[in-house]
């Protein structure tokens, strides 16, 4: 929303107000960069196949270094240092570090306490490659990811330390933390379940997977989140509550017939996919089908992890592809809801901060996603639109006006498109712009009762004002007092107006 504005009428632009700005992330990549650590990557992959493992670590460390919310360049890190290392699992740090070893750590230590990142990031890629089975190097890098923002590569970073020691007790602490802040209740109450395994007196652990279990309850069953709180805080037990909220009356069940022969059990459809599968792995629809079962279930990594196989059979089909991006997309806003209703919930600032995080990495996996469908089909101006407001989302305006501009062929849309275009042109301060914008989608939406309408003829009266254009801005805001007096503050701006005559 524009902020009010000053009463003189000889505003100048300087003083024009502007609309809030997206939250900032920790570090936005550069397509440049983008671009050049891709050709790293590249470099990288090819030395892998060819055995030249200590490059192919050099190249896939600066990429991680450079773009730690990568999750791709990390599983290529992990499995590069897996060959490379074929024994390491085997082998026990507590019998001694190197000295390149210690220094590596040493020096993420310190760049974690300054938070420099990128140092951060390459020293423990540095301390990997001395020894991968490092858990505190993994988890003190999960620690940095999470602070970067990159949630992805935080649970990876615990999963490898995991699978390095699943009992590790510190490795399964934070892992339980981090997927209980997505959403992901199962995984966490079964770390905290390997705690409650070697530390059987902590009560704490005990309350806390009390507590995740009412959250799963609440999550899966849609209940009143209100109980939420009560059920973290109440004196009974959480496991109680969690007990009472799922009796609800069930319909009487008919017994069944007795039968003189045991009937043979009945077959999944998970597992009659995943049979056919087994006999028929060239057979793309079978992958296809059991993603959708997954997906239907809300096991989207499930159904990502099949459409990832059906892809690498496919030799890269677009139709598996795109499926597999679709896929990702609804993942990634599950968590973000998730952590709306944690925030939401807690109001904190570390839930309200995972929320902003959550959305930004989903915003940004879209925005990929639709820069390369936009890319494959340059005349689906439906693409164009979503690419511009995942580029509007991102801060980035420029190219959102470039995307918005082409998307103004879909008349369908073409009122939405010119109001985006507004706000974007006025966020750069190309205010005669971004009027033009304003009206073209107020002629575009000719429905005056329509929110559409209504926000349109707003934004072009307060941007008036601003601009010192009184008669503008007083036509644009009675037609919107005619079509709804009380939106937003348009009275409170007319009466302004008004003075701003007589002055």
């Amino acid at each position: 929303m524009i902020s009010s504005l000053p009463s003189t009428a000889s505003t100048s632009t300087a003083s024009l107000p502007r609309m809030s700005a997206p939250t900032p992330h920790a570090k936005t990549v550069s397509p440049a960069v983008r671009q050049r650590l891709q050709q790293l990557f590249e470099h990288g992959k090819k030395s892998l196949d060819k055995g030249d493992f200590q490059y192919a670590h050099d190249m896939f460390a600066q990429c991680v270094a450079e773009d730690p919310a990568n999750l791709v360049y990390l599983q290529h890190l992990r499995a590069n240092l897996a060959r490379k290392h074929p024994e390491a699992k085997k082998r026990s740090l507590l019998g001694g570090l190197s000295r390149q070893h210690k220094a590596a750590r040493s020096t993420m230590a310190k760049a974690l306490e300054k938070k420099d990142w990128d140092q951060a990031f390459a020293a423990g890629c540095e301390a990997l490659d001395e020894g991968p089975g490092d858990i505190a190097t993994l988890l003190d890098m999960a620690t940095a990811a999470k602070a970067f923002g990159a949630t992805e590569c935080q649970l990876y970073y615990l999963k490898w330390a995991l699978d390095t020691d699943p009992k590790h007790e510190q490795a399964n602490r934070q892992a339980a933390e981090a997927l209980s802040a997505v959403g992901q209740f199962d995984q966490a109450i079964s770390c905290l379940k390997r705690v409650q395994e070697a530390k059987p007196m902590d009560h704490e652990v005990a309350r806390t997977i009390s507590r995740m279990s009412v959250e799963q309850t609440i999550q899966k069953g849609g209940y009143n989140q209100e109980l939420l709180r009560k059920g973290a805080s109440a004196t009974a037990a959480p496991d109680e509550a969690a007990s009472e909220m799922l009796k609800k009356p069930q319909p009487a069940q008919p017994s069944p017939a007795p039968s003189a022969e045991p009937t043979a059990p009945a077959v999944s459809r998970e597992d009659e996919l995943l049979e056919r599968i087994r006999l028929y792995p060239a057979e793309l629809q079978n992958y296809k089908e059991l993603a959708d079962e997954y997906a239907k279930a809300d096991r989207f990594r499930d159904a990502e992890r099949v459409l990832t196989k059906a892809l690498s059979v496919s030799s890269g089909d677009l139709d598996t592809r795109e499926r597999l991006e679709d896929t990702q997309l609804r993942r990634m806003r599950q968590q973000t809801d998730v952590a709306n209703r944690k925030a939401e919930i807690e109001g904190t600032d570390a839930a309200r901060d995972l929320a902003r995080r959550m959305a930004g990495q989903a915003n940004q996996r879209e925005l990929e996603v639709y820069a390369a469908r936009a890319e494959r089909n340059p005349t689906n101006l439906a693409y164009q639109y979503e690419l511009g407001l995942r580029l509007k989302r991102a801060g980035k305006f420029r190219e959102a006006i470039q995307a918005f501009q082409q998307a103004r062929g879909d008349s369908r849309r073409l009122a939405d498109t010119q109001l985006h275009l507004g706000e974007c042109f006025q966020k750069i301060e190309q205010f005669r712009l971004a009027m033009s914008s304003y009206e073209a989608a107020v002629t575009a939406a000719p429905d005056a009762t329509s929110d559409l309408h209504k926000l349109a003829r707003y934004r072009a009266g307060v941007l008036a004002m601003g601009l010192g254009e009184l008669e503008k801005a007083e036509k644009h805001l009675t037609e919107l007092a005619e079509a709804d007096f009380g939106y937003r503050d348009v009275a409170d701006r007319l009466d302004k107006l008004a003075q701003m005559r007589n002055t």
